[in-house]
């Protein structure tokens, strides 16, 4: 039996950890700053620790809710604050509390020395309580607050440090995108408490997550169909709206490269378990919901599909490791769209899970290179795998588990997207799933070339300098130093605190996949087939599509196409001339009109800042604001003088 206390302190143990921190430690204990993550990393331990039991001890397809405390009643709708636990919360709060852990320990190594040091720790407390909170909710407005609270956290941490004008640059940026997106989150929930009369009339209310699945259930099928026709469509596409900025989709996906600003073991939290998870957390949260409309699935299904392609294609040019990594997580958030679109809602969750692992550890990876060389461009690198070889090996199981080859986590997952994709089932347009289905596989390609272009620059070759090679190029340009660049270039493996985090994270990232998902027999080291699909489907309380089975066939395809794109690069990078950063040239420069386009990444940052903000916005804005002063005070004014 799960105690209510037990689920409360996975939540409250990190927002304590965020308290003393930012009450006691930093102020009056900073000359000891290294207690600020030794506290937070021990209240993680102990909430990994419960969350585990948690999951053990859930039974299949249970959606348990503890009596919610209310804090505001409406009337016909109240507000409360509660805890919701299902096997889809179950696996978030795992993903959540184990790769944060992680990244705890690492930052130990990586920002040591830092000034900031307890703030940085007192942020991220925050940061991993507000996610912890939002998989909780029992309440649309108790979620929604959550919602914001990571927002407001990756706000702070993306521009941790602040006195660099791009990382304030890239905060702001964040912080505007997202809450673009989190108006149409904010008018579905309006919406929905509009709607208060007809839900309390059915003895439901409004803003409570499990009654909002029940209203959204069809008469036909013996539902209350209270939501329904274009009115649950635009449900449905305010919630996506939101989710969409979270999480990087196109065209809200702008942000999430430039946040590369802030720390990287706050890159690899954001990527991997926190910010850009929830947008697909909260899609799946309303699955129920979203699969009565299938005009909302279709729209999920393409953007999420265009989103895999369209950012994989960008990560072919990017030189600053760190920004492949980023158009990576975009194009691996939109197979999860995807997924939810085609309705494999198993397979998107699955992915969710077995990505949280490799891309934290790709992240951390390039945390350690950067150690090592002061710098995140990849011209500068190169060798590497002398000097650092279990970074190198991490990095290479992360790679492989990303682009998907078996038996790396990332094989599982994705071919059960693929799969999903293929078969289509009822939700979708047979042609829509094979538009899906054809751009995904396409993103396969894309992902082997960009991912081990990023293996080739970094590891192997001859060793081109680091940041003190870059720093000296700059200066002979007269070209202003990239921030973040240090001249300091020690090239050896990290210490063990940031290479043991790895570990344990390649460790994940080679069996998590089979694990936990055996699908060859019954059986797997007493873990049955299929346990993790059939566990989180179990959170579908109005049934869900069939899950597709383990199909040989796509898993030869795919596969075949990511040594397809891994022998690309052999072809086009290990032939290539070696010699300095400034000598070496892209193979994609030789199609100059692609490679400019790709490396402006469309010019939808010049299109977004030049004709929508500064000509539109700010135009609009002079309009009114002219016609006001002009109109209004100025005639008000000649009213009072005339008098």
């Amino acid at each position: 039996m799960i105690s209510e206390g037990v689920v409360w302190a996975v939540f409250l143990l990190p927002l304590a950890s965020f308290v003393v921190i930012s009450l006691v430690i930093r102020p009056f204990l900073n000359r000891y700053s290294i207690l600020s993550g030794l506290l937070l990393i021990g209240c993680l331990a102990v909430s990994f620790g419960l969350s585990i039991w948690i999951l053990r001890t859930a039974n299949h397809g249970v959606v348990l809710e503890f009596a919610p405390h209310t804090w505001l009643d409406l009337g016909t709708a109240s507000i409360e604050i509660g805890l919701l636990l299902d096997p889809v919360t179950n696996v978030m709060l795992v993903v959540v509390t184990g790769v944060s852990l992680m990244v705890q320990v690492y930052s130990l190594g990586y920002m040591r020395g830092d000034p900031g040091f307890s703030r940085y720790y007192a942020y991220m407390s925050l940061f991993t309580a507000s996610m912890l909170g939002l998989v909780l909710a029992t309440n649309v407005v108790q979620l929604y607050a959550f919602w914001e609270l990571v927002g407001i956290s990756s706000y702070l941490l993306i521009g941790f440090w602040h006195h660099r004008p791009a990382a304030a640059a890239a905060a702001k940026k964040a912080f505007i995108i997202t809450r673009i997106g989190d108006v149409g989150f904010l008018i579905a929930i309006i919406y929905l408490f509009f709607q208060a009369d007809q839900f309390a009339a059915a003895g439901l209310n409004a803003l409570h997550i499990p009654d909002i699945w029940a209203a959204a259930q069809p008469v036909a099928a013996g539902g209350l169909g209270i939501l329904a026709g274009t009115a649950l469509l635009w449900v449905c596409l305010g919630i996506f709206a939101g989710a969409a900025g979270k999480s990087g989709q196109f065209p809200l996906h702008t942000w999430l490269p430039d946040a590369m600003e802030g720390p990287t073991p706050v890159s690899a939290l954001i990527h991997a378990a926190t910010m850009v998870a929830a947008g697909v957390f909260l899609v799946a949260r309303f699955f129920p919901v979203f699969q009565e409309s299938p005009q909302a699935m279709t729209v999920v299904a393409l953007i999420g599909a265009f989103t895999a392609f369209f950012a994989a294609t960008m990560g072919l040019v990017m030189n600053d490791i760190k920004r492949v990594m980023a158009y990576s997580t975009i194009s691996q958030l939109g197979y999860m769209m995807a997924a939810l679109g085609v309705g494999a809602f198993a397979a998107a969750l699955f992915h969710l899970f077995t990505h949280a692992f490799f891309k934290a550890l790709l992240f951390l990876a390039s945390g350690s290179v950067n150690h090592a060389t002061g710098t995140f461009n990849m011209r500068y690198m190169g060798g590497l795998w002398r000097k650092m070889p279990w970074t190198y090996a991490v990095t290479l199981i992360g790679a492989l588990s990303l682009v998907g080859v078996a038996p790396f986590a990332g094989f599982w997952s994705k071919d059960e997207i693929l799969a999903g994709a293929f078969l289509g089932g009822d939700l979708l347009d047979r042609r829509v799933s094979y538009l899906v289905f054809g751009l995904l596989l396409a993103a396969v390609l894309l992902t082997a070339i960009y991912t081990f272009r990023m293996v080739r620059l970094t590891f192997l070759g001859e060793f081109r300098g680091g940041g003190a090679q870059e720093i000296a190029d700059a200066e002979r340009a007269n070209a202003p130093v990239p921030a973040g660049v240090s001249e300091h270039v020690h090239l050896g493996e990290s210490p063990w605190v940031m290479v043991a985090p790895m570990v344990i994270l390649a460790f994940a990232a080679v069996v998590v996949g089979y694990l936990v998902n055996p699908q060859w027999v019954e059986s797997f080291l007493f873990i049955p087939k299929h346990w993790f699909t059939e566990y989180v489907s179990g959170a579908l309380v109005f049934g869900h599509p069939e899950l597709p089975p383990f199909d040989p066939a796509m898993a030869v395809a795919s596969t075949g196409l990511a040594a397809v794109g891994i022998a690309i690069v052999a072809l086009l990078y290990f032939r290539q001339k070696q010699g300095s950063a400034l000598e070496m040239r892209d193979p994609m420069e030789k199609i100059k009109p692609v490679h400019v386009l790709l490396t402006q990444k469309y010019y939808l940052d010049t299109l977004y800042e030049n004709l929508i903000v500064r000509r539109w916005f700010y135009g609009f804005l002079v309009t009114v604001t002219d016609w006001v002063d002009r109109s209004l005070v100025d005639g008000l004014v000649d009213m009072i003088g005339g008098a």
